[in-house]
């Protein structure tokens, strides 16, 4: 009898001091960490986002480029960055009327969403800036947010319009077709439309909102008019009654959709169902591919960068 107590009891204490040092291991993972299960396809078990740099203001539009560098904004202090293949980080562009977003054209030229100007600029290879164009449909811009090139050389912006949120003012989903002077509106409905992108075959638009859970999605027509709206994935974990904070995104070789939301970088499949979340150490805020065969990706986030090796990899096109 007394042998079964002891082996009962040294069983408790083995459970317990197990059961702490599980609870000291949870405590000890670095805050940010991937969960051990990682997500199949995207990123491994023991992967975990580092930081690249900090010291910036609020990081934003990133976009990588050929050579496997990436470019992405500091809203606050107009300025955007380059880092290059080798890890150095420099000033590229000042005084950039708060430039977010960034795009790359097919010549390898750069767009800049100007939240200040308010206006979508390009930089040519000579450094010269002009204006791409600063209305939708005749009527003037409020604070253009991110945008993408098409494959035609088109590109779709969204305009949510400066913070703060003023109740029945519009904001927009706009359209410049290639060589137009004029946008076409393709969606006024979203109540803050803020990260945009374009599936691999270019024939799907996806647009979050920073307000609502719902991520919707468009068929792109020959046009480059949409039709078909619907919500293509609801984000997860979003406290109650608060904004989903959905910003930028990104999409994969297979469609898959990562996009910055208050709870992470929640990855989600061509079809809409979540796959899991990327945590950084700071909020993000947009989401690219870059680096060797665009498997790593990068979160701007607040007043950091941060990296991620993953399993999958970026598109082959230019640009996000």
């Amino acid at each position: 009898m007394n042998k079964t107590r002891d082996a009962m009891r040294l069983t408790l204490e083995c459970s317990v001091a197990l059961g702490l040092a599980g609870l000291v291991a949870l405590v000890a993972l670095p805050a940010g960490a991937q969960s051990s299960g990682g997500i199949p396809g995207v990123v491994a078990p023991e992967a975990t986002a580092e930081l690249v740099q900090e010291g910036f203001t609020f990081t934003e539009g990133p976009v990588g480029a050929a050579d496997g560098s990436l470019y992405f904004s500091d809203i606050r202090v107009n300025r955007v960055f380059h880092l290059d293949a080798a890890g150095k980080i420099s000033v590229f562009r000042e005084t950039t009327n708060g430039t977010n977003g960034i795009a790359l054209t097919k010549d390898g030229e750069l767009l800049f969403a100007e939240g200040g100007g308010p206006r979508i600029t390009k930089r040519a290879r000579d450094g010269s800036i002009t204006t791409l164009i600063d209305k939708h449909a005749g009527q003037s811009m409020l604070a253009p947010n991110d945008l993408i090139v098409d494959a035609r050389g088109g590109v779709y912006f969204t305009d949510p319009g400066p913070r703060p949120v003023v109740p029945g003012r519009p904001t927009y989903v706009s359209y410049l077709p290639p060589g137009a002077k004029e946008s076409i509106i393709v969606d006024d409905k979203v109540a803050r439309p803020n990260g945009l992108t374009l599936t691999n075959d270019g024939r799907t638009l996806i647009v979050d909102d920073t307000i609502g859970n719902t991520v919707f999605a468009y068929d792109v027509q020959a046009d480059g008019k949409v039709t078909n709206k619907r919500p293509f994935a609801q984000l997860r974990d979003i406290p109650a009654g608060a904004e989903s904070g959905a910003d930028g995104l990104a999409v994969d070789s297979a469609d898959r959709a990562y996009i910055t939301a208050v709870a992470g970088v929640q990855v989600f499949d061509a079809k809409g169902m979540y796959l899991g979340v990327i945590k950084s150490g700071r909020q993000g805020a947009n989401v690219a591919f870059a680096g060797p065969g665009k498997q790593t990706l990068y979160i701007t986030a607040r007043e950091g960068l941060y990296r991620i090796r993953t399993l999958s990899k970026g598109p082959d096109r230019l640009g996000k």
